[in-house]
């Protein structure tokens, strides 16, 4: 079946028409269901600006319908799915209110730790979002939450949601590996997985902070040595250490 919004049978007035090459400023014609065209003056490749690209910006099957994907489209789709991570965590956890707020939190803090350090937030995110998801095989299974279980159940719960949303495989790889290792660091590891690694330990010390608070020198000395990025611990020393 093909998507009524691409079927030429549900076609209205104005579904071919003309828009003006941003290079140059040469007319070139677009059919409703053109996702680019090639300027015939100056050769510049440019978006159907009419073209709305709402559904194929999640919709695993969009390659499907409307062929390639542009570049522009999959950095859409792929800023979408993080929010699309974020929500479907959330169902995951269903009532476990506590574990929704930490996934939050380390998301909100990789995303400033991971714009400064130049990683990708089309992984970091994700990745944040889901970090801790093996947490309930870990109950199930082993009736433990020990680290090493969560990131030995966490990467197959983390590749059936990203499947579901579409994601990319290179992408759906990437933050697996990253969910089941996330506690322990390798000899050399990516940006993406440093940022995730800085914001969990910023959110695991202000979770301990509240509970047995560590006296500032000696926290001071943890975020020194233990964190993999200069502006982790610029941001743990901001959150934990001097906070006004």
């Amino acid at each position: 079946m093909k998507c009524p919004g691409q079927d030429s049978r549900y076609w209205k007035p104005g579904s071919i028409f003309e828009a003006k090459c941003p290079k140059c400023g040469t007319e070139a014609e677009f059919f409703k269901d053109d996702t680019t065209r090639k300027c015939k003056n100056c050769g510049h490749r440019f978006l159907n600006p009419s073209m709305d690209f709402g559904c194929a910006s999640y919709c695993q099957y969009a390659e499907q319908c409307i062929g390639d994907l542009p570049p522009e489209l999959i950095a859409q789709k792929e800023n979408l799915l993080k929010d699309r991570v974020a929500i479907e965590m959330k169902r995951y956890f269903k009532q476990d209110f506590k574990r929704i707020g930490h996934s939050t939190r380390v998301a909100r803090y990789a995303e400033r730790i991971g714009k400064k350090e130049n990683g990708n937030l089309a992984v970091i995110l994700p990745a944040a979002y889901l970090h801790d998801i093996g947490i309930k095989e870990a109950e199930r299974k082993h009736q433990s939450t020990a680290a090493k279980y969560q990131e030995e159940e966490g990467p197959a719960v983390a590749k059936d949601i990203l499947d579901g949303l579409g994601a990319r495989n290179e992408l759906v790889e990437e933050v697996c590996d990253i969910v089941g290792h996330h506690h322990h660091p390798r000899s050399e590891e990516t940006v993406n997985f440093k940022c995730i690694y800085d914001a969990d330990m910023i959110v695991n010390l202000e979770e301990k902070q509240k509970e047995n608070p560590t006296a500032s020198e000696k926290l001071e000395d943890i975020i020194e040595n233990a964190f993999l990025t200069e502006n982790g611990r610029h941001l743990a020393k901001q959150i934990l250490v001097s906070p006004n």
